[in-house]
């Protein structure tokens, strides 16, 4: 992020209520942070430290939606997916891929993932949110995460070869 880029998000942040204008608090909050760091602070989190994870496609961006992730990575960490290390060390952001903000956080964040319900709308919902990302900056390198029990074949399988066959969007399918 430039030099100029950054002292204005750091105006902007301190300037800005608790909520941000047409902004939910926890993405203001990732804002916040990103500007403390300043332009010089990396764009990935250190081993030792919080693993932030940024997640689109959540029915809502709540803090309530995003314990839904936080739950399949306890989930993964028990059935021994050892990348997952600490799962209480992650912090799961919600954001819409409407927001603003999108670019700029691709430009900062690392880790992103795309939420994938198991019900009959999934595909639906899912590839409406990778098409608003494929007519933008964003992310262009997504996990798939979603609730344990969904198969791989069929919904998932699909949303990964049509995001990378339509959209470019590498869509990570662990199940």
């Amino acid at each position: 992020m430039g030099g100029d880029q950054a002292a204005g998000l750091r105006q902007w942040a301190s300037g800005a209520p608790p909520s941000g204008e047409g902004c939910p608090r926890h993405v203001a909050e990732m804002l916040r942070e990103l500007a403390v760091a300043g332009p010089s602070a990396p764009a990935v989190s250190c081993v030792a430290g919080p693993v932030t994870l940024m997640v689109l496609g959540l029915p809502d961006d709540s803090p309530r939606q995003a314990r839904r992730v936080g739950a399949l990575l306890d989930h993964w960490a028990g059935q021994g997916r050892r990348w997952v290390g600490d799962p209480s060390a992650w912090k799961v952001v919600p954001i819409e891929a409407t927001s603003a903000h999108l670019p700029l956080l691709a430009s900062q964040q690392s880790r992103w993932a795309l939420w994938v319900e198991g019900d009959a709308e999934a595909f639906r919902r899912a590839w409406r949110v990778l098409m608003r990302l494929g007519e933008r900056p964003g992310p262009r390198r997504l996990l798939a995460v979603h609730p344990p029990g969904i198969s791989r074949q069929g919904l998932l399988d699909n949303l990964q070869q049509a995001a990378m066959a339509y959209l470019g969007i590498e869509l990570v399918v662990l199940a």
